[in-house]
């Protein structure tokens, strides 16, 4: 089938996490089917320890489930390994990975960042 795609998430080239403009320090992704332009799709991303997103507010759903590693959220909550995390549009977050993290994203909207948050 010519319509099908299959990604080996341990077999994949990464490139600087830069869906914010700038490269995010620690930070690398894999698109899958994202499109920057409408903020929908899928892509696998790296978090090397000592990671941190930059805060931002979800304009739609945004999920993702945790390959390997773990997060810290914002708020203290710790993403492990076999968690699927949901967040609603209009949630805000930032987080971090003290160990490293592999995790596989699934967007539906594009994120805002937030500035002194």
């Amino acid at each position: 089938m010519n319509d099908r795609k299959i990604t080996d998430i341990h077999n994949i080239n990464f490139k600087p996490f830069d869906r914010y403009g700038e490269p995010v320090k620690n930070m690398s992704w894999h698109i899958i089917s994202y499109n920057q332009t409408t903020g929908y799709g899928s892509y696998i991303l790296k978090m090397d320890p000592g990671a941190q997103s930059i805060p931002h507010t979800h304009t739609g759903f945004e999920e993702f489930f945790i390959v390997e590693g773990e997060l810290i959220d914002s708020d203290g909550a710790v993403f492990k390994k076999g968690d699927f995390v949901s967040f609603e549009p209009g949630s805000k977050h930032s987080s971090l990975s003290e160990k490293g993290a592999l995790i596989v994203v699934f967007q539906r909207g594009i994120n805002q960042p937030i500035k002194g948050m």
